[in-house]
C-alpha cells in the first residue's frame, strides 16, 4: 500500500484519478428552500 498502489487513496492521488476511494468534490446545486408565501386569508 503505498504510492504505486492504484486502489488506496494514496495510489489515487499520485496517479490522478478517482473512484470510489476517492471521489470527487460534490457540486453545491441544493436548490434553496422555496420562500414561504403569505396564505389568502
Amino acid at each position: 500500500m503505498g504510492k504505486g498502489d492504484v486502489k488506496s487513496r494514496k495510489g489515487k492521488i499520485s496517479m490522478g484519478s478517482y473512484g470510489k476511494t476517492r471521489p470527487r468534490k460534490p457540486d453545491k446545486v441544493a436548490a434553496p428552500k422555496p420562500a414561504p408565501t403569505e396564505p389568502a386569508a
